[in-house]
């Protein structure tokens, strides 16, 4: 307890001096706070672009492509393909009608709204005459739904904010003209940042004959995925795979994830040698304001622990101060920010929200902690050994 009291007093002693020192914590309080604002925003994005591809499978969906084809860019099925797919065991059926949607993906340049001389890679669907059934989560928002046979198209909302797509208007790539009847929300999923159109209308534009990429197909349950995927793997006159839509998205998202998130965490370290430089000079600065005080302590019988806890302790709070205050406008600037991204699986954009999480703001405070941790080390050694006899000598 005689430990703790002394402990207690000289952080008190610390506190109370940081009014003649304010430049100095200032400039280690900005320092911590710039660190925490890059860390979160950049690790915003990673946990936005996870959340709208995680979103975007459904475990009662099946997705079924070619073998070894690692995304619908790469794959492809025929239509008699097709045909055996939707009659396999486990899939739902509403009366008569089966809820499958056999699916076109290709990729047109369009302008971005805040970069027109910037075109971007932007997905298009061609969906079979089931899609809207099969996907539950899709909802027209603005106008209709297209026309099956037709030129016109359907955009995700996340599209229409970011690319130059505007409804009622025509929509060219090449030499295909589109007409945009409607905009669609898909509980934020990848989806919105596709356009949608009839597949025939599609495999016709693109000269694709009777094929398609794949097939969505809704099942009975998620316990009929096991029964139709082992009848098609197993059928000789098929050569797919079969995966449960949240899977595949899930999988999609891996790669840029992991990018982000190791290029946010080598920008926050590099930047954090800095904060903690920052933190050392202030902390030195500190010691010497107070060098009579902690020698003064030290021969009233304070020891030497004290000294470098409180020193310890003032730095940490100094970061956290810092870490909250960077979290707190990470979290005002960025958290609900619209962009869109390249998805690495597909060449293609997804439009998605930056989210500013409870985890990632803990993440920075922590960091936060440990700048203040590291950059106060020193000058607490510093302090603990301080020669008593000569800091009086100043007195």
């Amino acid at each position: 307890m005689r430990a703790l009291s002394q402990v207690f007093a000289v952080v008190a002693l610390n506190f109370r001096t940081i009014p003649q020192r304010l430049g100095s914590s200032m400039v280690s309080i900005i320092g911590v706070a710039g660190v925490v604002i890059v860390l979160v925003s950049v690790l915003s994005i990673a946990s936005g672009f996870a959340a709208a591809m995680q979103s975007s499978g459904s475990t009662s969906r099946a997705l079924v492509m070619r073998s070894g084809a690692d995304s619908e860019m790469t794959s492809g099925l025929g239509g008699p393909d097709v045909d055996i797919i939707k009659q396999a065991p486990g899939v739902a059926r509403n009366g008569q009608t089966i809820l499958a949607s056999e699916e076109l993906y290709v990729i047109i340049d369009l302008p971005r709204r805040s970069t027109p001389d910037a075109p971007a890679n932007v997905p298009v669907r061609g969906i079979g005459a089931q899609a809207m059934a099969v996907r539950d989560e899709v909802s027209i928002v603005q106008g209709r739904m297209l026309q099956y046979g037709t030129n016109e198209v359907i955009v995700g909302r996340g599209a229409a904010n970011q690319f130059v797509i505007d409804l009622d208007k025509d929509l060219k790539s090449g030499t295909n003209v589109w007409r945009v009847v409607g905009i669609f929300e898909a509980d934020g999923g990848v989806a919105e940042s596709e356009i949608w159109i009839d597949a025939h209308t599609l495999q016709g534009a693109y000269r694709r004959g009777n094929s398609y990429q794949s097939l969505l197909a809704k099942l009975d349950s998620t316990d009929s995925l096991k029964a139709f995927t082992d009848y098609l793997t197993t059928n000789p006159n098929l050569d797919v795979m079969v995966k449960q839509e949240k899977e595949y998205y899930a999988g999609q998202s891996t790669a840029l994830v992991n990018l982000i998130q190791t290029i946010g965490f080598a920008i926050a370290f590099l930047m954090g040698i800095g904060a903690i430089f920052g933190a050392i000079l202030t902390m030195y600065s500190a010691v010497a304001a107070r060098s009579r005080e902690i020698a003064t302590l030290r021969a009233l019988g304070f020891n030497a622990t004290s000294v470098v806890l409180s020193v310890l302790t003032e730095s940490m709070l100094l970061g956290a101060l810092g870490g909250v205050i960077g979290g707190i406008l990470a979290y005002v600037a960025f958290n609900g920010y619209q962009a869109s991204t390249l998805n690495f699986q597909t060449f293609s954009q997804v439009a998605f929200a930056f989210r500013v999480t409870p985890q990632l703001l803990t993440t920075g405070i922590i960091y936060a902690l440990l700048i203040g941790l590291v950059g106060g080390l020193f000058p607490a050694i510093k302090a603990a050994r301080l020669p008593i006899s000569k800091a009086l000598r100043e007195l």
